[in-house]
């Protein structure tokens, strides 16, 4: 009988002390642990043109193990989303899961995965608990999960990050999609099957620094909130009619008053001043809202490849 393939995407940007350490951790997973013993596996690099010494030790990974080891290598950084999404479309795998090289995402949670896998769910993911993050950023986070959550038109996941195990039939409606900004969290609770969730404790990175800053946080809650979201659109209508009959009814009282106390209510620029600040900060405030949802439908509209690959090692035709 033919035995299953497990395909493991580990997306890479300057994790030149790590790559090494998760491939063996991933390999130990699946010769020691029992229920993994019976699988193949592949590990599949998807690098986001790192630049330190992360390629060369890939390319030393590859030469070391053909048959298990294989890596993409692209042209530029496609960004933190397209980056591991293409690498997961580019599996064969009767499952694939998605984990980070920097070991917050624990390899110890394969044979968990892998159990869901097996007690008949397409989708088993995991859900931070508790996280190393700054207790400042964490609050954060839990602000964001709650507030597009209540907002959205899909249920979102809270504190999931794209961790987790994939069947097949479930990769197959990812490439059906053809979506040029592709936002996994956000895809996997619209369009995914019944799913299993697994909450675990986050490390601490093992080693190298973070790629992550308040931009790119930025823009993956930006993501995440014009995609799934209309909120901001209604509340820059509602706001923009409440300012527009707030200043109709100020406007009124203030001509009521100048006529009644025509010599002794001096008309002045304060409230005229006042009034111009504020409903032009307002409106600069939802213009760039609005840009944000132009920025998303033109990405989507320009149809550009989410990514442009350099080099394939060990990857079959």
């Amino acid at each position: 009988m033919e035995r299953k393939l497990i395909s493991i995407v580990i997306p890479c940007y300057n994790e030149q002390d790590n790559v090494g350490p998760i491939s063996e951790a991933v390999r130990a997973q699946f010769e020691t642990v029992p229920r993994l013993q019976k699988y193949d596996w592949e590990i599949l690099f998807m690098d986001n043109d790192s630049a330190d010494a992360t390629r060369d030790r890939i390319r030393e990974l590859c030469a070391a193990d053909t048959k298990h080891i294989r890596a993409i290598f692209n042209a530029k950084n496609f960004g933190q989303f397209n980056s591991p999404y293409y690498g997961m479309l580019q599996t064969k795998g009767d499952a694939t899961m998605l984990m980070a090289a920097d070991f917050q995402d624990p390899p110890e949670l394969i044979d968990k995965y892998v159990e869901g896998w097996e007690e008949g769910y397409k989708i088993v993911i995991g859900i931070k608990e508790h996280s190393t993050d700054a207790h400042f950023i964490y609050a954060l986070r839990c602000l964001y999960y709650k507030l597009i959550r209540k907002f959205s038109q899909v249920d979102q996941i809270e504190h999931f990050t794209g961790f987790g195990l994939y069947d097949r039939a479930f990769m197959d409606v990812l490439r059906e999609l053809d979506d040029p900004t592709p936002f996994l969290r956000g895809i996997v609770a619209e369009l995914g099957f019944r799913r299993k969730e697994i909450p675990y404790d986050q490390p601490k990175r093992r080693a190298g620094k973070t790629s992550n800053n308040f931009y790119t946080l930025y823009d993956a809650a930006m993501l995440s909130f014009t995609s799934y979201t209309k909120i901001g659109l209604r509340i820059a209508t509602f706001a923009g009619a409440i300012c527009a009959g707030l200043s109709m009814l100020v406007a009124f009282i203030y001509l009521i008053m100048k006529l009644i106390w025509w010599d002794r209510f001096p008309a002045g620029m304060t409230p005229l001043l006042l009034g111009m600040l504020f409903l032009g900060s307002v409106q600069i405030f939802f213009i760039g809202l609005v840009g944000e949802y132009i920025l998303s439908i033109n990405q989507r509209v320009m149809k550009r490849p989410l990514v442009v690959e350099e080099e394939r090692i060990n990857m079959s035709e």
